[in-house]
């Protein structure tokens, strides 16, 4: 019996990994988070599955259900959106796991940003402009951020920001980020990627907080901030395909 936590990607099914698909039909019992994972997802589970959202469950909830499942030898998919590496809360979740001694695996999945990144149609790591990209969140009602991994030490990277849960934080991200990115620097946020009500605002520091509230999102977002994301077009080429740089597989220089 495996306990396998799946990345479900960021909604749509068609993102889901061959792996995935293949441990979901196949797992007697799915666990899935039914707030960030839609039913589709989960929908070809095996006839018979004993298929639970988890959004109303406590962790020992949950827990109690794998426990279960250990104790009549079944096999256990963990759904969860995205990639469970990322804000996935599976940490905990295998601390039981190890405790308990049940066995566990990890399958990943399309992270939001990247799904929000090929929705959008461009690269997000441009020479010359960006070539870092930092993912993190803001506090609000969740635990709290480590002492060091404040809004204002990532903003004077200059980096490409990808915001988790700060939709209802604008007023405070715009403070903190215009000083360092200035107030024109392009922002998008991304709503619900990959389901069939997905939207993308684009906008800038000082205007997509207005924008966001038109359209009354509150949850559910990805903001992403950088210069990045603005209509580059005067950009050097990447050295990749330069036919003055060599490198091992293309070692002769054109001339």
């Amino acid at each position: 019996m495996t306990v396998h936590f799946i990345g479900a990607g960021p909604g749509d099914p068609e993102l889901l990994t061959l792996k995935a698909q293949r441990l979901i039909r196949s797992c007697p019992v799915c666990l899935y988070a039914g707030s960030l994972v839609p039913e589709a997802v989960v929908a070809e589970a095996p006839e018979g599955a004993r298929v639970l959202d988890t959004a109303p469950m406590t962790l020992e909830d949950t827990h109690g259900e794998i426990v279960a499942a250990h104790g009549r030898g079944e096999d256990v998919a963990r759904v969860h959106s995205g990639d469970p590496s990322l804000y996935g809360a599976i940490a905990e979740q295998i601390r039981l796991l190890k405790r308990d001694g049940i066995p566990y695996d990890i399958t990943p999945g399309v992270p939001a940003y990247a799904a929000a990144a090929a929705a959008l149609g461009q690269e997000l790591t441009i020479p010359e402009v960006a070539q870092s990209i930092i993912l993190t969140r803001v506090s609000m009602k969740s635990t709290s951020m480590p002492a060091n991994e404040t809004l204002e030490n990532f903003a004077r990277t200059g980096a490409t920001l990808a915001i988790h849960l700060g939709v209802r934080a604008l007023r405070e991200i715009e403070r903190v980020l215009i000083p360092h990115y200035g107030p024109d620097c392009p922002v998008v946020v991304a709503y619900r990627v990959g389901w069939p009500d997905e939207a993308f605002l684009r906008g800038t520091l000082t205007d997509i907080r207005a924008k966001v509230r038109d359209e009354k999102i509150t949850r559910t977002a990805l903001i992403m901030v950088g210069p990045a994301l603005g209509n580059i077009q005067d950009f050097k080429d990447s050295a990749l395909y330069d036919p003055a740089m060599p490198h091992v597989l293309r070692p002769r220089v054109k001339v």
